[in-house]
């Protein structure tokens, strides 16, 4: 039996993608803040899902990550679904400073503490969901769009330390347009909204495939296409809002 932490799946994708995974037979570990959600989703199948409370803003999660894995009997895939993201034009520094604990601080705690198990046992799989916002800076989002570049360069140079060690590491980055999930339920209205359902299923299929970079769907991978033929001084003159 394939075993999967999927770190986040409270709500949302990190939730859909569990379910999915679950009903194709894979053993699951299950983190997130709010265990009561967590909990609810256990009652699926409990001799199959494992549950562990984790904040990854906190320093003792990598121990926690570590629990979760033993009560799982291992890890093949880490899944990381954790993190939050807001327009800020104000440029309020607390929401700047609060997305760069979660996104950054806390996406590389718990990268490298997934990366160092897989080191040790030479394989697994490695998957994270930044965004197509990595794809350029976002003014109405600075701290968010900054955040996700950064993971998506970080997966990058992930890649190339197991290549570099002839490690049997897979990693997938994917990156999601908008996907109808209280993340964004904000009273904006968001072009080219897609279901959390419907991007589930095409991340299973991308883990499946072990595809590197997975832009979900088709109609973002056109649009961040041409956003990077945008050359700069054209891209800091237009008006893009989240």
């Amino acid at each position: 039996m394939k075993r999967a932490i999927i770190i986040g799946a409270t709500s949302g994708i990190g939730q859909e993608v569990a379910k999915k995974l679950l009903s194709e037979g894979w053993q699951l570990g299950i983190a997130g803040r709010r265990e009561n959600e967590l909990k609810n989703l256990q009652k699926l199948s409990p001799e199959q899902i494992f549950v562990q409370t984790i904040d990854i803003t906190q320093e003792d999660a990598p121990l926690h990550l570590q629990e979760l894995i033993t009560q799982t009997g291992g890890m093949d895939l880490y899944f990381h679904a954790s993190g939050i993201g807001n327009q800020n034009i104000e440029l309020q520094t607390d929401i700047e400073l609060r997305t760069v604990e979660t996104n950054a601080l806390g996406f590389v705690r718990m990268v490298t503490a997934a990366f160092q198990y897989f080191r040790q046992q030479n394989n697994g799989h490695l998957a994270v969901i930044s965004s197509i916002a990595g794809t350029k800076g976002l003014g109405s989002a600075p701290a968010y769009s900054a955040t996700k570049r950064f993971q998506n360069t970080y997966m990058e140079a992930l890649a190339q330390l197991a290549y570099m060690e002839k490690l049997d590491i897979h990693f997938t980055d994917i990156r999601p347009g908008f996907v109808a999930t209280a993340f964004l339920n904000d009273g904006h209205k968001y072009p080219m909204l897609m279901s959390s359902e419907r991007v589930a299923k095409h991340i299973v299929h991308a883990l499946k495939c072990r595809q590197r970079v997975a832009i979900i769907d088709g109609r973002y991978a056109c649009m961040v296409f041409f956003w990077r033929l945008i050359p700069r001084w054209l891209w800091e003159r237009l008006h893009i809002y989240l």
